[in-house]
């Protein structure tokens, strides 16, 4: 039982978000400040996913909890499946004990070794770094991580803007390193959770588009739970298209704003009885 949400029972009507970001991952917003904003706005339950972190989770949660704001455990990991990027809702772990932390822990050892390895390799292409002890205190002088190499690029002189440093350092063998779904779904699922396509009809560049045909080829492969069907990025038509798919195979659904606190990316207030089966199975009764 989850002591932060149960016992906990809303409305059809009672509004909801369950798919938002804070400065604890790229949102723009501290936590406090997103959920004083809730709090004030009159949700009634929301979830805070802040990418690839389960770390910060209770914080946000004990943080709401004090205002009165129920707060479902979730995260937004960054995946991919055969080249494809995936961006994948979980929600209803321990936090404290999911499967996750290593994953995560797994990436992030991954994205360090070859932050160094790029760095290296900048330096043997004669690129010099003379305040990188200064700049990088905060993580010991090192990089670690891409952002730590486009920072020393572009403080350096090397680079104008973040675009420019990003195509110095593809160059130097940069590249993507996320977890794999298969990997993720999987921790997610061992540790009580489910796990839910992200925005799968979003079609700006870096991101996957997923029609139903790709949907059935990785649900063929993969135990999904089900795919966030209500996202600011999806048309009516997208929307539709996805409500018949997700009735057809029986899959939970979710309603999300990818809130990152900016105009155009603020918090939606989303009707409880569209998510109806996936409250139902975190805790949270509708109706």
């Amino acid at each position: 039982m989850d002591l932060f949400t149960a016992p906990l029972k809303l409305s059809p009507e009672a509004p909801i978000d369950l798919h938002m970001h804070t400065t604890y991952s790229d949102g723009r917003w501290p936590a406090d400040q997103l959920i004083d904003y809730l709090v004030r706005e009159g949700f009634a339950l929301v979830a805070v996913t802040d990418h690839d972190r389960v770390d910060t989770i209770n914080t946000v949660r004990q943080l709401a909890a004090s205002k009165g704001l129920p707060v479902l455990v979730g995260v937004e990991m960054s995946t991919t499946w055969r080249n494809h990027s995936a961006h994948v809702l979980c929600y209803g772990f321990d936090p404290e004990t999911t499967l996750l932390r290593e994953v995560i822990a797994d990436v992030k050892r991954r994205q360090q070794e070859q932050a160094r390895e790029v760095y290296e390799t900048l330096q043997k292409r004669g690129y010099r770094f003379p305040r990188a002890a200064e700049l990088l205190a905060a993580s010991g002088g090192e990089p670690r991580q891409l952002r730590d190499n486009a920072f020393l690029l572009i403080e350096h002189g090397y680079a104008p803007d973040w675009p420019r440093a990003l195509e110095i350092l593809r160059e130097a063998g940069q590249r993507s390193i996320h977890a794999e779904l298969t990997v993720t779904v999987e921790a997610v699922h061992r540790s009580g959770g489910v796990a839910l396509i992200a925005h799968p009809g979003r079609q700006e560049r870096g991101f996957t588009f997923y029609d139903t045909a790709l949907l059935d080829a990785v649900r063929a492969e993969v135990p999904l739970d089900g795919i966030e069907v209500y996202h600011p990025y999806h048309s009516p038509e997208t929307i539709e298209s996805y409500l018949a798919y997700v009735n057809k195979h029986d899959l939970l659904l979710s309603t999300g704003s990818d809130s990152h606190g900016h105009v155009g990316r603020m918090p939606i207030k989303y009707r409880a009885e569209l998510s109806w089966r996936l409250l139902e199975r975190l805790g949270v009764q509708v109706g």
